[in-house]
């Protein structure tokens, strides 16, 4: 049986767009690289750290050096995994401020306005927690708030009013600005991957097969995708497609494809003996992502998760999630977070915080100073690009990754903001029964020269790569595909993943990577597009003259 559609890459935009396709009676063949999703190091919620540092379910890709991070080189996990980057991430669900996707728009993504877009939201999403014209109730992908038990998540919130700053009922909703619940991908304690909402219940009509191994390159015949050639146990094989073959791999990975399948920047594609088939200069480029930092103080009060760091308190949190699908182990932690302006001016927030009542290192590995608690904050729309490109034509070694970050000055002055933002916010009368010193930065960490120095030591990845083959015009030069998501040049051809994204969106971009494949699906089929939903987003008042209302 040939498959009408071939997708490459069973991730968040991949499932999504396989389950949307077999519903409307295609049939489709899903390729995927890595393996299972099952067991508690991916469907617990509190074991997140674990699987994006396995190379068993990630592809352990990492920057070159970065010139301006002092020649670190930044870890890149990208789900290798059924459900890809969602089966790793931190299953924290924000959809990206309605500005996002009008700028979208009016740099060529006809048809990606917010109005265009909320529809797809709405769609595909089951929301628990708010209710609103804003938000989905019959999608499969549910939407959890946790209960914030800890009296620190609602510390955070408080202190941010206590700042200044509005609460808002839902980012996600008409306002993100403000501090909030957040949102997260977690239903009935487990994980809920885009494997768990899309790609089992696809599998179950009949009409999907997994199709097991590495992609290594798309098959024309003429200008025409016709297949793709996968290497697995058996060998080389093609995987014919009837009508079209969809890139869903990811923002790394898509533009490696491309380039190896003959489209990308020519000269590029032939120094490394590739013939090129379309001259698409934008293949690989304008590469983004969100760094961040992680502020960090220390607790006078035995409130924080560290009582429970120790091999007994893992070790009792896993058995009880084991048991019951309850308790610490069936939340990621990220239960409050934040959204703010950096300066008078900014029309729409461009800071991001999640807090989490444990002072800890990302990666799981180290505890600081015992009882803590910490803020992930950094700037949300960097001006630096980036680029993915090959380091040779063959398909299992990794490409070269530059993201270019802190590469503008604008880069530097927003990050100064967030250090002293989030410093004046732990500063309020909500915290003063639990602060105690500041683990990092450090309370002498003052000066624009010394936070930049601490800035170029220990940011980090947020895990937000993106717009490596960007949507715009057909007449753009650096667009990759066109709002319809065919890549230029050929036929046959589409992607459907945040590699389309022109410019990054505020927060998480696991749930704008979902709602690409939800309305990648539309443009497909060709059966009419869902229409428009004109809600606009609350823009707080005065924000050209006040960074917040008081």
């Amino acid at each position: 049986m040939k498959a009408d559609y071939v997708i490459i890459g069973a991730g968040s935009a991949g499932c999504a767009l396989a389950y949307r396709l077999v519903k409307a009676g295609k049939r489709v063949d899903l390729i995927e690289f890595g393996g299972s999703d099952i067991g508690p190091f991916i469907q617990m919620p509190a074991a997140l750290s674990y699987p994006m540092n396995m190379s068993r379910y990630d592809w352990g890709f990492s920057s070159e050096p970065e010139p301006h991070l002092g020649n670190r080189r930044l870890v890149t996990p990208r789900g290798k995994v059924i459900g890809g980057s969602s089966s790793i991430n931190g299953m924290v669900f924000v959809r990206g401020h309605a500005r996002d996707f009008d700028f979208w728009a009016e740099s060529g993504a006809h048809g990606w306005s917010y109005a265009d877009v909320l529809p797809y939201f709405i769609r595909m999403e089951t929301s628990h927690g708010a209710v609103s014209d804003y938000r989905g109730t019959e999608g499969p992908l549910h939407v959890t708030r946790g209960q914030r038990k800890n009296p620190l998540f609602n510390a955070f919130i408080r202190a941010g009013r206590e700042a200044g700053y509005p609460v808002t009922d839902d980012y996600n909703g008409s306002q993100q600005e403000g501090f909030g619940a957040m949102e997260a991908t977690i239903w009935e304690g487990r994980r809920w991957s885009a494997a768990n909402a899309y790609l089992r219940p696809a599998l179950k009509t009949g009409l999907l097969r997994l199709r097991r191994g590495l992609a290594s390159r798309i098959v024309f015949d003429g200008k025409r995708a016709v297949g793709v050639e996968i290497k697995n146990a058996r060998g080389l094989e093609v995987i014919a497609a009837a009508q079209e073959v969809i890139v869903s791999a990811s923002s790394i990975n898509t533009p490696k494809l491309l380039m190896l399948s003959g489209i990308g920047p020519a000269e590029h594609l032939q120094a490394h003996g590739i013939t090129p088939l379309a001259d698409r200069p934008g293949v690989g480029s304008n590469l983004q992502d969100h760094l961040e930092i992680y502020m960090q103080y220390t607790a006078t009060q035995p409130v924080t998760l560290y009582k429970h760091w120790n091999l007994w308190g893992k070790g009792s949190i896993g058995a009880q999630w084991m048991a019951t699908g309850q308790g610490l182990g069936a939340s990621n932690q990220f239960e409050s977070c934040g959204f703010i302006r950096s300066a008078p001016g900014v029309e729409y927030p461009d800071i991001q915080y999640h807090f989490i009542p444990l002072a800890v290192r990302y990666d799981g590995k180290a505890a600081a100073e015992g009882h803590g608690f910490q803020a992930h904050v950094g700037p949300m729309r960097s001006k630096s690009r980036g680029t993915v490109r090959l380091k040779s034509a063959d398909a299992a070694e990794s490409p070269e990754i530059r993201f270019n970050y802190m590469s503008q000055e604008s880069d530097w002055a927003e990050f100064r903001a967030c250090v002293r933002l989030t410093r004046e916010i732990f500063d309020q009368s909500a915290f003063a029964e639990y602060k105690g010193h500041e683990i990092q930065p450090g309370q002498n960490v003052t000066s624009d020269a010394e936070i930049d120095a601490f800035i170029r030591e220990h940011a980090e990845s947020a895990f937000h790569p993106c717009g490596t083959a960007r949507m715009g015009a057909a007449s753009d030069p650096m667009a990759v595909v066109d709002p319809e998501l065919r890549v230029i040049g050929v036929e046959g051809l589409r992607v459907a993943d945040s590699s389309i994204f022109p410019r990054i969106t505020n927060g998480n971009l696991n749930a704008p990577s979902i709602m690409t494949g939800e309305k990648a699906a539309d443009h497909i089929l060709g059966q009419g597009m869902l229409a428009p939903k004109n809600l606009g987003p609350h823009l707080v008042a005065d924000w050209d003259k006040m960074q917040r209302s008081s």
